[in-house]
Formats: structure tokens, sequence, C-alpha cells
């Protein structure tokens, strides 16, 4: 009888404990969703910034080691595009767009800074999108934009509801991808598919053009 007994106060003692570990685990999660939803809700659509805000946020497009000397360019209070600081190194970084919907902060070598100037120049005298890659491209072939004779990654964080928690001083909803430009590379060239063979693999964009570069997205999570 008394054998009895203390198979069944076992029994009880082990239901109580797994009812508390799962009350335990419960409380942790609704604890992270809920401190999760109120990072997120800091977060404001077309933010404005202010220049050491803008910097700070955009330098989280380079990598890590790289941040602090990165050259920033950013907007100023009428939405002009300028420079907010000077770099160091050979990274480039660029704030999010307040006048633009969703968020974006880039980050890129320098070597493929006059590909992209011009494609800023071209953009703001109004040029179609298809415009702009038909002179940059030709212009690119005939020397009169300095290509990188190696390649060079641009890094872009990005989220239709994205946005940089100033309190915390983090990115939130932003997803990470990167691109390797390769001037000219064609499958040929390089190997690659033209198309991701998996989500996240490698796969190279606009083959044989200047713009030709190799594509990595990373699965949201990663």
């Amino acid at each position: 009888m008394k054998s009895i007994k203390n198979i069944l106060f076992l029994f009880v003692a082990i239901l109580v404990m797994g009812c508390n570990e799962n009350n335990t685990k419960k409380e942790t999660i609704t604890t992270i969703e809920k401190d999760t939803v109120l990072t997120v809700e800091q977060v404001v659509p077309n933010q404005n910034l202010t220049k050491d805000q803008q910097i700070a946020s955009a330098v989280f497009a380079a990598p890590e080691e790289m941040r602090s000397g990165a050259k920033v360019y950013g907007y100023d209070t009428d939405g002009s595009f300028i420079t907010l600081r000077e770099g160091v190194n050979e990274m480039i970084c660029i704030a999010d767009n307040p006048n633009k919907d969703g968020f974006q902060i880039v980050s890129y070598h320098q070597d493929l800074e006059p590909f992209m100037a011009r494609g800023r120049a071209l953009k703001a005298e109004g040029k179609t999108g298809q415009e702009l890659k038909a002179i940059r491209e030709n212009e690119a072939k005939n020397g009169d934009i300095k290509m990188t004779e190696k390649s060079a990654t641009l890094h872009i964080l990005h989220g239709e509801n994205g946005g940089y928690d100033v309190d915390n001083n983090v990115i939130v909803n932003a997803h990470y991808r990167y691109v390797v430009y390769i001037p000219f590379a064609t499958q040929k060239s390089t190997g690659l598919s033209l198309k991701p063979n998996a989500p996240g693999h490698p796969w190279l964009m606009f083959p044989g053009t200047a713009g030709a570069h190799i594509m990595i997205t990373p699965p949201k999570g990663d």
C-alpha cells in the first residue's frame, strides 16, 4: 500500500513539474513577443532622422569592422542628397530616404562609386529606369565610366515595414541581401546559374552587362 502511495506521489510530482515548465516557456515566449512588438512600434514610416541618427543607422549595412571609417551619404531637411560624413576606408554607406516608402540602407565598395554616382545623376535628370540603364551601359562600355577591374560588393538592408529604432540603436524589420559586382561577367566566365538553384543560392544577374553581379539573398530569418 505504501509503495502505491509513493508511486502516485511521484506521478503527481512529475505532472506538476511539467506544468510549471510549460508555464515558464509560455511566459518567456510572451515576453519575447511583447518586447519585439514594442521595439517595432518605436519605428515610424518615412522617418526623418537627424544627421547623427542617419549616420548611426546607415552604417549597419556595412560589415561591422568597416562601419566606423565608412563614408556616409544621406539627406538634408529639404530632402537633398548630401554627404553626411567623409570616410577613411573603402566603404560608402547611404542612409534611408525618408521621402520613399519602405526602408533601405546600403553600403558598397568605393570602386563602385563611379557607376553608382552616374546612376544617381541620371535619375536626378529625370531619366526613366530603362533610359538610365541604357545610357550608363553605353558609357561603361565606352570607358566614360570607370568600372571596377575586379569584383566589388554591395550590401543592402531593406524592408517594407523596416526602420531604425533610435532608442535601442538597432535596425528592425529589415532583411539582408548582397550582390557582388563583376562587370560584363557571363555564365560561361563564372559557371553560375542565371537563377537561384535554391533559396539563398548565388546566381548571376544581368550577365554580359556593366551591371553584371552575383545576387545572394539569404532566406528570411538567417
